[in-house]
């Protein structure tokens, strides 16, 4: 249970059910157990006792607080053995007694004066009172303890005194004796008989007269009574006998041993192992004792129980099949240890030695099976070290332990195995997991894990070699495999007394560094409450087994379920073969009685017959009419159908007819939904036609009008640019190239600049796609100079053809310069505006860039013209003609090639900005 030790977290849990106020502050002072009851008592420090349910843990009562006028500080109580009255007292000489049946205090008791404190209660048994003691013995701060009856208040008798005064003291079950620890160290045992001689005299009779009191209301002071002493009797000291004294002396050689010799119970490891050397063994009677004493068993019922009570592990549920073991009982005290060990540690149901070496303890200790399991378990963790790392190989480490000693010790020995094939697991692994329990007689095994237990746990592994060693003489004449492993398996004649004796020589003359206690741990007693987590071995392998085992097992259930479906059928083919039989004896009685009764119906059968064709007759005359009848009611249902079959056609006729006018109306009617549209759209077209005449009427008017005034301004222009052609061409020319790359920079410049304008409408992007897009636009326009260029050298190529024409024809430009004199003031006059409009332009080329552009044009056109214009009088009309056709020619020819050179720009441009903005649409 949770409240065997109690404290100030188990006092809180109880008092967490009370139903009173609880202060967390409120200290426990003391609890225990009422006798003979599930109830349990708690004092605080505030003096409130509550009593509680051992199983429910609920609040069953609380004592009412005792009256302020005789308050004191319980420290100490007693209770009768019927648990009926408690006795409470703490720092006062006031003892209050309580009826727990009536859960109020019933009397409050002064002690003499010169008590003040109240150190120890205890009730004297008594054989004949069925537990209601009423001798109360009181342990005063004085050393004295008094015994007075509770309910007559008289001091009966009182041990101890100031001289010799008591420290602390007991009673014993029956009552009979009082064992005191005095104050100067000595032990005193009184006799309660002896002390009650003169008590126990019957009293002088007496006549008490029974006066009926009225009933009335105690309080505090009807409560108290004082304790009377009379006379008091004190230990009785025969005369001419003294008080037997015995001096307990002190081991001084304690003092001086190691605390980890110190053993539970009293004993001492080096004094056993001391005593084990002197007589081989430990007494027989007292080996159970020392053995747990040595190996410090905690002895964990809880932990063990609930072990237990997860029922017989799956592994030994066929444990008898594979260890047939005559004793029913010695079997399940077996398959309840191995499903215990099972249950702790997973690996030990897969161990197949584990029965082999738990089986002797088992045997041992059949009659405890918390000692047995917890021997094994402590023998596992601490002789079996690294037992389960090869798992489920033997270990290897542990062998090559053994093998590496009986090669020093040795080693002839040890080249016979080798030489005949023989292994360490053939000659140590049956010793160790059988733990000798196969080659030793059960005495010899005893005195042995007499010896294996006091030592360190390397003293089971040098037993092997020493048994080895002191066999080696049958050993060293065995020569067959199967000698070997007689030998290893039986009984053999070695007397244990050599061996062990060779053990211990070899535990002392063993180097350090092939010793097994280098490698091995010191002994490690199980932990209290709760048993340790064993997992030393690989967990996959064991994991794995345990899922193969699981497999197997699963198969197994699934081909017993498969069996026993097949037995149930076959017992359900024997049940209904015997049926079968019963009911084939029953049909033949049945044949036996019908022959009989059918003799006895043939004569009646002669009867039937006759009636029967009688019937008969009858019957065919029914059958002829009846014939008849059905024969005409099939005409008639004939006759119905096909009048049925021809509605349904007529009316199928019907429905065809109906269908052809509606489908026969329906194409008229998109026909002449067809002709509507064919009209509609001959008038749309006649529309159409007319305003496309008009509008192109309307366009050649304004073509032809703009014509004119365009050839009336370069009639008018082209004498004064004649005249600034023949003055300066050079500087003409220069100027016109300049102004045309100024005017595609100019255009360029205005693209660029509403490209940027639109772009920062745009949504941002990366810095990684814009400085992608910006590379590809100035990719774009590093190719579109490229083509400019290649336009400007056509231009320049066609621009010398013309020259070459105009080189042709200078014999007209001779006759023109006649007539030039007359407008030599003028074109001087304009030729000293052009050139200031040029100077102007090369300061600011952006400044009305493209009108300058075209009137040059025009000018440079016009001004073959100008001179056909001026000197029209003196040519030939048919030259003059063709001089303005080639001047017309030309310029259409210069204004078409700008105008490509524009819409692949604008092109190009546009193309890049629609690359441009791509990206910026997808990171939207």
């Amino acid at each position: 249970m949770e409240f065997c030790h109690v404290g100030h977290a188990g006092l809180k849990l109880l008092a967490s059910s009370d139903p009173l106020t609880w202060s967390p502050k409120v200290l426990g002072l003391q609890v225990f157990f009422l006798p003979l009851s599930n109830t349990i008592l708690s004092c605080f420090k505030d003096n409130s006792i509550f009593a509680w349910e051992c199983d429910t843990l609920f609040c069953k009562y609380q004592l009412p607080a005792p009256p302020e006028s005789s308050s004191i500080l319980y420290k100490v109580f007693a209770v009768t053995r019927d648990g009926r009255i408690l006795a409470a007292g703490g720092k006062s000489n006031h003892l209050h007694l309580w009826c727990l049946e009536a859960r109020q205090l019933f009397r409050i008791i002064q002690m003499p004066t010169k008590v003040r404190a109240i150190r120890h209660l205890e009730f004297l048994p008594d054989s004949f009172d069925a537990g209601s003691n009423q001798v109360l013995g009181v342990l005063s701060q004085d050393g004295i303890m008094r015994f007075i009856n509770i309910q007559t208040c008289k001091l009966l008798f009182e041990i101890g005194s100031l001289d010799e005064g008591i420290s602390s003291s007991v009673i014993s079950p029956h009552g009979r004796y009082i064992a005191s620890i005095m104050e100067n160290g000595s032990l005193n045992i009184y006799s309660v008989q002896a002390l009650t001689q003169e008590i126990n005299k019957p009293p002088l009779p007496l006549v008490k007269v029974i006066e009926d009191l009225p009933k009335k209301k105690l309080s505090s002071s009807d409560l108290k009574m004082k304790v009377t002493s009379g006379r008091v009797q004190q230990p009785a000291k025969p005369r001419g006998s003294k008080t037997q004294t015995r001096i307990l002396k002190q081991d001084l050689t304690g003092d001086f041993e190691s605390k980890k010799n110190e053993l539970p119970d009293g004993l001492n490891k080096k004094r056993l192992q001391i005593l084990l050397k002197g007589y081989g063994e430990y007494p027989t009677k007292y080996r159970m004792f020392i053995w747990r004493s040595l190996l410090q068993l905690p002895e964990n019922h809880t932990a063990f129980s609930s072990l237990i009570d997860k029922g017989t592990h799956v592994t030994f549920l066929n444990l008898q099949k594979k260890y047939p073991i005559k004793s029913r009982k010695l079997l399940r005290v077996l398959q309840r240890t191995l499903s215990a060990l099972a249950h702790w540690s997973v690996i030990f149901s897969d161990t197949p030695y584990l029965p082999l070496l738990a089986f002797p303890f088992v045997k041992l200790f059949q009659n405890n099976q918390l000692i047995c399991f917890e021997v094994i378990a402590t023998l596992i963790i601490n002789w079996c070290q690294h037992w389960f790392e090869y798992f489920p190989n033997p270990p290897i480490n542990i062998l090559s332990m053994i093998e590496n000693v009986l090669a020093f010790h040795d080693k002839e020995l040890l080249q016979h195995f080798i030489d005949h094939d023989i292994t360490s697991q053939l000659y140590a692994w049956p010793l160790l997991e059988t733990v000798f329990s196969e080659v030793l007689t059960r005495e010899e095994w005893l005195k042995l894990f007499d010896n294996i237990f006091s030592n360190h746990p390397s003293f089971l592994l040098m037993t092997v070699v020493a048994y080895n060693i002191c066999s080696r003489v049958p050993l060293l004449n065995c020569n067959l495999k199967d000698d070997f492993e007689f030998f290893f398996h039986h009984r053999n004649n070695l007397d244990i007394n050599v061996v062990i004796r060779q053990v211990y020589h070899l535990m002392e003359t063993t180097p350090t560094d092939i010793h097994p206690d280098s490698m091995l741990n010191v002994f490690v007693a199980l932990t209290k409450g709760q048993y340790p987590v064993f997992n030393q071995y690989p967990k996959f392998i064991v994991d794995y087994q345990t899922q193969e085992r699981e497999r197997i097992r699963n198969d197994e259930l699934d081909y017993l379920r498969e069996r026993q479906t097949v037995e149930d059928m076959q017992a359900e083919v024997d049940q209904q073969r015997v049926e079968d039989e019963a009911w084939y004896q029953k049909q033949e009685l049945l044949r036996k009685a019908e022959e009989t009764r059918r003799e006895m119906l043939l004569q009646e059968e002669e009867k039937i017959i006759q009636q029967r064709q009688r019937l008969a007759a009858v019957k065919r005359e029914l059958q002829v009419k009846e014939m008849h009848l059905q024969d005409a009611a099939r005409r008639r249902f004939l006759k119905l159908q096909q009048d049925q079959q021809e509605m349904e056609l007529r009316r199928l006729d019907d429905e065809i007819g109906r269908k052809v006018y509606m489908r026969d109306r329906e194409i008229a009617a998109t026909a002449r939904d067809l002709e509507m549209r064919q009209l509609e759209l001959e008038s749309q077209k006649r529309l159409y036609q007319k305003n496309l005449t008009e509008n192109q009427a309307a366009v050649a008017k304004e073509m032809r009008a703009d014509a004119d005034a365009y050839r009336r301004k370069v009639d008018l222009e082209e004498h004064m640019f004649h005249k600034l052609i023949e003055a300066g061409e050079t500087q003409s020319q220069k100027t016109q190239k300049v102004i045309k790359e100024n005017l595609a920079k100019a255009e360029q410049a205005c693209l660029n600049t509403d490209w940027q304008i639109q772009s920062l409408h745009k949504q941002k992007c990366d810095d990684l796609q814009r400085n992608k897009c910006y590379q590809e636009v100035a990719k774009l326009l590093r190719e579109n100079r490229r083509k400019e260029i290649e336009i400007l050298n056509a231009m320049v190529e066609q621009e010398a053809k013309k020259w070459k024409e105009a080189e042709g024809k200078e014999f007209c430009l001779r006759s023109a310069k006649k007539a030039s004199a007359l407008s030599d003031a003028s074109r001087k006059w304009f030729l000293k505006q052009e050139i200031n409009a040029a100077v102007e332009h090369a300061e600011n080329p952006c400044h009305k860039e493209e009108p300058r552009f075209q009137n040059e044009q025009e000018d440079s056109s016009c001004l073959p013209r100008t001179s056909h214009l001026n000197d029209s009088s003196e040519m030939h009309p048919s030259t003059q003609i063709s001089l303005n056709r080639r001047a017309v020619e030309w310029d259409t020819t210069e204004q078409n090639l700008i105008q490509k050179v524009r819409n692949l720009r604008q092109r190009l441009t546009a193309q890049a900005r629609h690359r441009c903005q791509t990206p910026h649409l997808l990171a939207a």
